[in-house]
Protein backbone atom coordinates (compact mmCIF):
# COMPACT_ATOMS: atom_id res chain seq x y z
CA UNK A 1 0.00 0.00 0.00
CA UNK A 2 3.02 2.49 0.97
CA UNK A 3 4.34 1.36 -2.73
CA UNK A 4 0.98 2.68 -4.37
CA UNK A 5 1.00 5.97 -2.37
CA UNK A 6 4.42 6.58 -3.46
CA UNK A 7 3.75 6.01 -7.21
CA UNK A 8 0.91 8.28 -7.16
CA UNK A 9 3.18 11.32 -5.52
CA UNK A 10 5.35 10.47 -8.23
CA UNK A 11 2.77 10.96 -10.68
CA UNK A 12 1.91 14.22 -9.00
CA UNK A 13 5.05 15.54 -9.30
CA UNK A 14 5.26 14.44 -12.82
CA UNK A 15 2.15 15.97 -13.25
CA UNK A 16 3.45 19.32 -11.86
CA UNK A 17 6.61 18.60 -14.72
CA UNK A 18 4.51 18.63 -17.30
CA UNK A 19 1.82 21.71 -16.21
CA UNK A 20 4.81 23.84 -16.46
CA UNK A 21 6.68 22.85 -19.62
CA UNK A 22 8.41 25.99 -20.99
CA UNK A 23 7.75 26.89 -24.61
CA UNK A 24 11.19 26.58 -26.95
CA UNK A 25 11.83 25.85 -30.68
CA UNK A 26 11.44 22.34 -30.20
CA UNK A 27 7.88 22.60 -28.28
CA UNK A 28 5.34 24.83 -29.98
CA UNK A 29 2.41 26.92 -27.87
CA UNK A 30 0.04 24.60 -28.72
CA UNK A 31 1.59 21.31 -27.29
CA UNK A 32 2.87 23.84 -24.57
CA UNK A 33 -0.90 23.69 -23.85
CA UNK A 34 -2.13 20.43 -24.22
CA UNK A 35 0.57 19.21 -21.82
CA UNK A 36 -0.42 21.52 -19.82
CA UNK A 37 -4.07 20.78 -19.82
CA UNK A 38 -2.51 16.87 -19.04
CA UNK A 39 -0.74 17.71 -16.21
CA UNK A 40 -3.24 19.33 -14.06
CA UNK A 41 -5.23 16.33 -15.09
CA UNK A 42 -3.02 13.94 -13.63
CA UNK A 43 -2.59 16.22 -10.73
CA UNK A 44 -6.30 16.19 -10.04
CA UNK A 45 -6.77 12.64 -10.57
CA UNK A 46 -3.63 11.23 -8.44
CA UNK A 47 -4.07 13.77 -5.75
CA UNK A 48 -7.64 12.48 -5.46
CA UNK A 49 -6.22 8.54 -5.77
CA UNK A 50 -3.93 9.67 -2.82
CA UNK A 51 -7.02 11.22 -0.77
CA UNK A 52 -8.72 8.23 -1.09
CA UNK A 53 -5.77 5.76 0.10
CA UNK A 54 -5.80 7.81 2.81
CA UNK A 55 -9.08 8.20 4.07
CA UNK A 56 -9.55 3.96 3.54
CA UNK A 57 -6.61 3.36 5.77
CA UNK A 58 -7.76 6.25 8.28
CA UNK A 59 -11.41 4.44 8.73
CA UNK A 60 -10.59 1.07 8.31
CA UNK A 61 -11.92 -1.13 11.02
Amino acid sequence: MQQLALLYLACILAGFGLANLPISSVISAEIANFFSILGGLAIIIFSLAVLYLGLKTLFKK
